[in-house]
């Protein structure tokens, strides 16, 4: 059976100071009004039943998460001890998944994408399940790039196989390039951009850990000797302890030969800085801005007004963000570094509240 599993236990550190500790990116609403965690929910409904709908977060979010998915069940919220990246977590939710349901095809979705063109993206992703089911593939969705973007991993294609949408045997992964690698990335033409979205069999991927990841694995197989126990949650908590948290990128995309691309015709963003978040604003002459703020004599700017009026003058490559109790003032071109900066703020205690 076909199983959703969102991902949405980021802290989205790279959007602070929109995004906070106690109400991170996926739960802010930028796009029609409605929060990124519920448009990911929405969009995947006309393949999947509410009831095979599952969310992976960690314990500190999961009462938003039950008011945002309210016809969500609480037995379909999955929380986690601690953040031991993106491995663990889908590793914990396979797992789960496993015990319930031995043939379970789990596509994995991150809480944090915009996406257009929602036909073309249910077409991609139900090849990417024929594709996970009867080739035993991992599949991932790639996007044509458009810019040399630093920010993203990539996905060299390798040999076509069969499909309505183009598909391929992936060749290698590379993780977040400098600028110089993703220029010749773009001018190679053989690149996607990883999107993020994972399409496998739980038994597959699973199998795949137990190669590559063999200590994460063992400490899986016991979690999954527990699960539907009295002891389930205190195994869990054990187990999390002895794991090194790594990502599915880094632990077995790229090492594993059963990956496969689909290269996607939807339009797809991952708003995951504030370069990507400015492309939602209103552009007025080089610059992009919300509501609430003037420019004069400024350029290549990106301002997040709140309720106060933010007035620019003579400005240039900056990003500012008014979050109502802290105002962000930033070189545009640094905006990958905020989690940089926001280690130095949170070892001052005088700004805890802030964070």
């Amino acid at each position: 059976m076909l199983y959703a599993l969102i991902l949405a236990g980021g802290k989205g550190t790279r959007l602070y100071p929109l995004s906070r500790s106690s109400r991170p990116k996926q739960f802010l609403k930028i796009v029609n009004n409605k929060s990124f965690l519920v448009n990911t929910v929405e969009r995947i409904r006309p393949l999947i039943p509410k009831e095979n709908i599952y969310v992976i977060t960690n314990k500190d979010y999961e009462g938003q998460i039950r008011e945002e998915l309210s016809d969500i069940c609480a037995e379909n919220i999955f929380t986690e001890p601690a953040n031991k990246e993106t491995a663990t977590c889908i590793g914990l939710s396979a797992v789960k998944l496993l015990k319930k349901d031995k043939d379970a095809v789990i596509m994995v979705l991150p809480s944090d994408h915009y996406i257009e063109g929602e036909k073309h993206y249910i077409d991609t992703l139900e090849q990417a399940v024929e594709i996970a089911d009867r080739r035993r593939g991992i599949v991932t969705i790639g996007i044509e790039p458009s810019r040399p973007e630093t920010g993203y991993g990539y996905i060299e294609m390798g040999e076509r196989v069969g499909g309505n949408i183009a598909t391929y045997k992936v060749a290698r992964f590379t993780e977040k390039p400098n600028l110089e690698v993703a220029k010749d990335f773009l001018l190679k033409g053989t690149y996607l951009w990883n999107s993020g979205m994972f399409i496998f069999r739980a038994d597959v991927i699973l199998r795949e850990m137990e190669k590559y990841l063999p200590k994460m694995y063992k400490c899986l197989m016991e979690i999954y000797k527990y699960i539907g126990t009295e002891r389930e949650e205190e195994v869990i908590r054990e187990q999390y302890c002895l794991i090194d948290g790594i990502s599915i990128d880094f632990g077995v995309m790229q090492k594993t030969r059963k990956a496969y691309v689909i290269k996607c015709d939807f339009m797809w963003d991952d708003i995951g800085s504030f370069t990507a978040l400015s492309r939602f604003l209103s552009t007025v002459r080089s610059n992009n801005i919300s509501e609430n703020v003037f420019l004069d004599e400024c350029e290549n700017c990106s301002i997040f007004g709140n309720e106060n009026l933010v007035i620019g003058f003579g400005l240039k490559d900056l990003v500012i963000v008014d979050a109502g109790d802290v105002i962000l003032v930033m070189d545009k071109y640094r905006d990958q570094e905020i989690k940089h900066l926001l280690n130095t703020l949170n070892e001052n205690d005088n700004l805890k509240e802030y964070m």
